[in-house]
């Protein structure tokens, strides 16, 4: 099942007087259950392309569809809910909020799922599961400040996780942390994507990360240039953008 699919994708910004073309007929194909890791320099598009599957931005041609449901001409109510229910977020910055501890952290987002009615103890005992399964279950009452940058990191998965999306959205998840905390975070990553049956695409542009992808997409000046599987020759795009994207071999299901 295709997860998502981006048929002639362009984007432009005003800038002034003249018009940055930001992607330029991408098409885009994902997989249920995929480690997509999209490459490419800064000011590629990759950023551009994560918002757009995101609901952050809108495309200014093309369609997108997310599990079979044409997002392209929704309002912002439903876009709201998309990525409310359907999308989770990571950051390179974290993006916690600094004066709520981990565990409200990773419950903020449930509290915004008005629709579903959640109650107190439903609430805490999924943020608690999802703290445990990145392994932070000792620190529920620590706020960021307290924590290392590969803690937030986590943090910020558990709160990613915790509305059960269909699909994770990382932009550059290991930028601001070492070498060696950035591969544990890429190993959680993987983990939860193979037992969980998530989603997961993340842009980055350090070569080292790729090991850890089941495809990799390459994206320059708005254009994918071309798609494969790490370690191998990645088949060069043609007229237009395409890719193909498979899934993960996957070990679990979906948690619900």
């Amino acid at each position: 099942m295709n997860m998502i699919e981006m048929k002639d994708i362009r984007k432009e910004y005003p800038l002034g007087e003249t018009v940055v073309h930001a992607l330029r007929g991408i098409d885009l194909s994902v997989q249920e259950g995929g480690f997509i890791s999209i490459i490419g320099p800064s000011g590629s598009g990759k950023t551009t392309l994560l918002n757009i599957i995101g609901c952050i931005d809108t495309p200014t041609e093309g369609s997108v569809k997310i599990g079979g449901e044409d997002i392209t001409s929704l309002d912002d109510k439903k876009l709201t809910n998309i990525r409310l229910f359907k999308v989770g977020f990571i950051f390179q910055t974290f993006n916690l909020i600094p004066v709520l501890n981990l565990l409200e952290n990773v419950e903020f987002p449930l509290l915004l799922m008005k629709e579903h009615k959640l109650s107190k103890t439903d609430i805490r005992e999924r943020a608690e599961k999802a703290i445990e399964e990145v392994g932070l279950k000792d620190f529920l009452d620590h706020r960021p400040a307290e924590l290392s940058g590969g803690q937030r990191q986590r943090v910020a998965i558990a709160r990613a996780l915790v509305t059960n999306p269909q699909i994770v959205l990382a932009d550059e998840p290991t930028a601001n942390l070492d070498s060696e905390t950035g591969a544990a975070i890429l190993e959680l990553m993987k983990h939860l994507n193979e037992t969980e049956k998530t989603t997961f695409i993340f842009s980055t542009h350090d070569p080292d990360v790729l090991k850890y992808a089941s495809q990799v997409v390459k994206i320059r000046d708005g254009h994918i240039e071309s798609t494969g599987k790490p370690g191998r020759s990645l088949k060069t795009g043609k007229t237009r953008s395409k890719a193909h994207v498979g899934k993960a071999g996957s070990t679990g299901k979906r948690r619900r």
